[in-house]
């Protein structure tokens, strides 16, 4: 952000850049005005099970939305739910999503807020636990709860309509988890609460119920899931397309990986999917976007001069300045100079004495999850040995071969060096 919106209509327009769902704009026009005239900050939530160590730039078009009201003055909480992760989210599961232990959640929790601080201000973020309050609800208070809501409101959710309506199970449990979450609002007097686009029946339920405990409903607002790497624009429609952001389809980009790589996998993104990505992970306004498309469309920048510029911001951010700068110099070092990275690791790899698949290899040096991911990428002629491409999904690698360079995509690269192992590596 270049400067702070100062206007109601400017503050309105820098809150809502980039989400998809306003309930109701008008409210939150409303609100903004009344903390501007009793200079008393607003409280904005947003919820996150710790399902997941590890956060990615997906999971921070939230955290930066959250962001975007911290600079405005006002009070955001993160609250982690660690009581609803003790039920599992049901939002986009076909069966009853597993539950977490107490453990795995402590240890999440906090993971995760190590790396929100990379955007938010510590100082002046609430971070809560929703196990304070629902932990004490008494047997009573679940039931007077659980009478605010009927089986038919929420068989309007379209995941548990379409369960339903095909026989499969749903757990009564389910039923209880945006209730939680609307309950959170409850305890915490929110006055706008943020999520995901998947999130919008969850948060509805809250603006719901919040009347019935004496309280104003809610302002919502949902944020799209983010596009992964490989999004690009349907030439028929004009749409982005793609997976979402996601460990599990390896189009993300992890909060911790290291500045080489986080830059080098913004770089690999389409010009397209620059756009959506300046939007949703930079705190530039709209306006300020334009221009910097202005000046593409109009000869004035090379595209790929922006994607740079998009690479330095989330470098910077989740590292640094200095780092942004390196990581810059080294991606021209190698792709405009043809080097090799002047970081490359040494990878030893076992290798029995009748080889081992090439597959085999990337999973066991990390560059694939596994080895039907690790074929996909050899068949999708992704992969090279010291430079030549290699697509024959059985090849291996010999006995007693010297070291070689494994380089997958434009980013993954690593000097493997076979050595001897009693280990069967043969299949």
């Amino acid at each position: 952000m270049s400067a702070r919106p100062e206007t109601i209509a400017d503050q309105l327009a820098y809150l809502t850049k980039g989400c998809v769902d306003v309930v109701r704009e008008s409210e939150l026009r409303a609100k903004l005005e009344r903390a501007a005239e009793t200079r008393k900050s607003l409280v904005v939530k947003v919820g996150f099970d710790p399902t997941a160590p590890d956060l990615h730039l997906g999971h921070t078009v939230l955290i930066r939305k959250m962001k975007h009201f911290q600079d405005l003055g006002h009070t955001v909480i993160f609250l982690i739910g660690d009581f609803t992760g003790l039920i599992g989210d049901p939002t986009g599961r076909s069966k009853t999503r597993p539950s977490l232990t107490l453990e795995e959640i402590d240890e999440n929790a906090e993971t995760y807020k190590a790396q929100i601080f990379k955007l938010l201000d510590p100082a002046r973020t609430v971070i809560e636990f929703n196990s304070r309050w629902m932990g004490a609800l008494t047997g009573e208070g679940w039931v007077r709860l659980a009478a605010r809501y009927n089986v038919a409101q929420m068989l309007e959710r379209r995941h548990f309509r379409e369960r339903y309506d095909k026989g499969q199970s749903i757990a009564i449990h389910e039923f209880l988890y945006p209730l939680v979450q609307a309950y959170d609002s409850v305890q915490l007097e929110v006055d706008v609460e943020l999520g995901g686009t998947d999130q919008l029946f969850n948060l509805n339920v809250g603006r719901d119920i919040m009347p019935a405990f004496g309280l104003p409903a809610q302002t919502v607002m949902t944020v799209p899931l983010l596009v992964g790497l490989e999004g690009r624009l349907d030439p028929e429609s004009g749409e982005l397309v793609g997976e979402k952001m996601s460990k599990s389809a390896e189009n993300y980009v992890g909060l911790t990986e290291p500045p080489n790589e986080m830059f080098g996998k913004v770089m690999s993104i389409s010009d397209a999917l620059m756009w959506r990505y300046y939007e949703l992970l930079t705190d530039l306004s709209l306006a300020e976007i334009d221009e910097l498309k202005g000046k593409v469309e109009r000869d004035e920048l090379h595209p790929k001069k922006a994607k740079m510029g998009l690479g330095r911001r989330i470098v910077t951010d989740f590292h640094s300045t200095k780092a942004a700068d390196e990581a810059e110099q080294e991606f021209e070092r190698r792709f405009s100079g043809g080097a090799l990275p002047s970081d490359l690791e040494d990878r030893p790899v076992a290798v029995s004495d009748d080889g081992m698949r090439l597959s085999v290899v990337m999973v066991e040096v990390g560059f694939a999850d596994s080895n039907s991911a690790a074929t996909r990428l050899i068949q999708a002629g992704s992969v090279r040995l010291d430079g030549e491409r290699v697509t024959d999904r059985a090849h291996r690698v010999a006995a007693g071969a010297s070291a070689f360079v494994l380089q997958v995509g434009k980013r993954r690269v690593a000097r493997v060096v076979p050595r001897p192992s009693e280990r069967d590596f043969s299949t």
